[in-house]
């Protein structure tokens, strides 16, 4: 075990690119998923936002996605990948206490799993969080669509996302019960 008086006294929680291959090539890392909705006055979905990404020279449609970093409680993690994914005025609405609706387990080797990540052994916890701000994609996202709950759980959106997340899309839907 480590002695306190060892660690760094504010470990910034990001690794070197060179260590987090190494640490990837080893470990499954956590990781949090979020599909971001906007609800009505009732309380019910009524559109769910998917982020257009280009990875690997293709487009890709996706969930909000990133690392929970060293000394940060999922809350925050939530919070700061939607900031970076939505924009920082996207207004999310994260309980004190977030309890996910899935967790999904995403493999480097494809068919091993329901999800797959070639980068890494991923676990991720899975949210549906709720914003009320104007939503500016940011970082590698090049923009948010905003679907109705039917069109998001489409075939022709599932299409368009990769690693398995149109299942992770489908269940949170059910999960609100919006998918029957």
């Amino acid at each position: 075990m480590t002695d306190m008086a060892e660690m760094p006294s504010e470990p910034s929680g990001w690794l070197s690119e060179r260590e987090l291959q190494h640490v990837r090539r080893e470990l499954p890392l956590l990781y949090i998923n979020a599909v971001p909705v906007r609800v009505d006055a009732a309380g019910e979905v009524s559109e769910v936002g998917l982020l257009l990404r280009a990875d690997d020279d293709a487009i890709s449609r996706a969930l909000v996605a990133g690392r929970v970093l060293f000394h940060e409680t999922v809350r925050d993690a939530l919070i700061r990948n939607l900031e970076k994914d939505l924009g920082s005025v996207a207004m999310p609405r994260i309980p004190i206490s977030p309890t996910p609706f899935a967790v999904a387990e995403y493999f480097p080797t494809e068919g091993y799993g329901a999800f797959h990540d070639s980068r890494q052994h991923a676990v991720a916890l899975a949210f549906v969080v709720a914003v009320d701000g104007s939503c500016e994609p940011s970082q590698n996202a090049l923009d948010i669509v905003w679907l109705s709950p039917e069109e998001a759980a489409s075939d022709d959106v599932a299409r368009d996302m990769t690693g398995g997340q149109h299942s992770l899309l489908r269940r949170a839907l059910a999960h609100c019960g919006v998918l029957r």
